[in-house]
């Protein structure tokens, strides 16, 4: 298949998501994933290096945003609570899973380890997409749970990185270069924005992505992914954005309409049927390792500090999709794990960010939300 063909495909698939999350209200996200998996095992489509470019491109625009979309104040109040729903969403699945591939799987060491880590993730991506969706993202439970995710992909970051340490001395760019952005973004983003904005060329974005772009770059060089720094770049100019919406709600329509559909559909494409038939019962069962951990570890916090939203929150605290199917590649690559333990994982990972997402959506999508047209608008929480 030619590349301009995949092209029209995966677009023409993008559309059709779309049509039938408006008509059955289900997820977008969902969707497309499932959209990728029809493509990729019944219409022929493949990955090529344009589509991992603009999949990457669209998973770190939506990982700014999130960032972008926390309310930095509110963060610092609530920083015991999302430190702990994050912290017991890592380490409770990651010892799940590692224990189950290890000790009863008969998995290597390094293998369950990379399962670990890999479902031990949350994925940012999929809880930014659904709050924005439901119109959460300005609500304490939303900014809560942009907040604990960003905990939950640290840990697993830092275990990754622990648990197969490379040291090369391109992490010194890449550590220097994401520090250097981070503190100077503040005060060019407001400059620009003073000087430049409202401009129909939309200076504000192209310097926005041009430092995405740059921490993706850098990020390569340390063998690393720019996941977390982009996280923190949007923390960091979130007051800013909070004063220039219009810039956001742009930025928001560039990555909805061309970006993150590539992520999602090639992150279905990922998924093989054929092994899903062979290995089913592993498959369940990795599921189950990932989420009853996770549900186990994230709901009794969410019901003291969240009681109205606690399912909501533990189920979108189940999903994964960014981190651990980036986990998952990497012990590919490296030789830790072979292709059927790479397809399981990440069918696995798959169905943590279809299933929970769908669940908290379609029965447990907080009912202090008042529908009005397309808005949503929070109730005042009574004392």
């Amino acid at each position: 298949m030619s590349d301009s063909l995949i092209a029209v495909v995966m677009i023409a698939l993008a559309f059709l998501a779309s049509l039938i999350s408006i008509e059955t209200a289900i997820s977008v996200t969902i969707l497309e994933i499932l959209m990728g998996v029809v493509g990729g095992n019944f219409l022929g489509l493949h990955t090529t290096s344009w589509i991992n470019f603009l999949a990457t491109t669209g998973s770190i625009v939506l990982t700014f945003l999130a960032g972008a979309e926390v309310d930095v104040d509110l963060m610092k109040s609530k920083l015991k609570e999302s430190l702990l729903i994050g912290s017991f969403s890592m380490l409770a699945p990651f010892f799940a899973a590692f224990t189950y591939c290890y000790y009863i799987a008969g998995w290597s060491i390094q293998a369950s380890e990379i399962a670990g880590v890999a479902l031990s993730t949350t994925s940012l991506a999929v809880v930014y997409s659904v709050l924005v969706e439901t119109g959460l993202t300005d609500s304490e439970t939303g900014k809560i749970l942009m907040a604990s995710c960003f905990v939950t992909d640290l840990g697993t970051a830092i275990a990754l990185s622990t648990l197969f340490a490379q040291v090369r001395w391109t992490i010194l760019i890449y550590i220097t270069v994401s520090v250097i952005v981070l503190i100077l973004a503040p005060r060019i983003l407001s400059w620009v924005f003073q000087r430049y904005g409202d401009k129909v060329i939309e200076p504000e974005i192209k310097l926005i992505l041009l430092l995405l772009f740059a921490l993706i770059y850098v990020a390569e060089l340390g063998a690393s992914h720019a996941v977390l720094p982009a996280f923190i770049l949007g923390l960091v100019v979130s007051k800013i954005f909070a004063k220039h919406r219009q810039v956001q709600h742009r930025l928001r329509i560039v990555s909805f309409a061309m970006l993150t559909p590539f992520f999602f559909i090639r992150a279905g494409m990922n998924v093989s049927l054929r092994e899903i038939s062979t290995h089913l019962g592993l498959v369940v069962t990795l599921f189950v390792v990932k989420f009853v951990p996770k549900f186990g570890g994230v709901y009794p916090l969410a019901r003291r500090y969240m009681t109205k939203d606690a399912m909501f929150t533990t189920l979108l605290m189940s999903t994964g999709l960014t981190f651990g199917t980036i986990s998952s590649l990497f012990g590919l690559n490296a030789g830790y794990i072979n292709v059927t333990q790479f397809s399981l994982l990440v069918t696995t990972v798959i169905l943590s960010a279809v299933i929970p997402t769908f669940v908290a959506q379609k029965w447990f999508e907080p009912d202090h939300l008042i529908s009005n047209g397309d808005q949503y608008v929070v109730e005042e929480n009574e004392e």
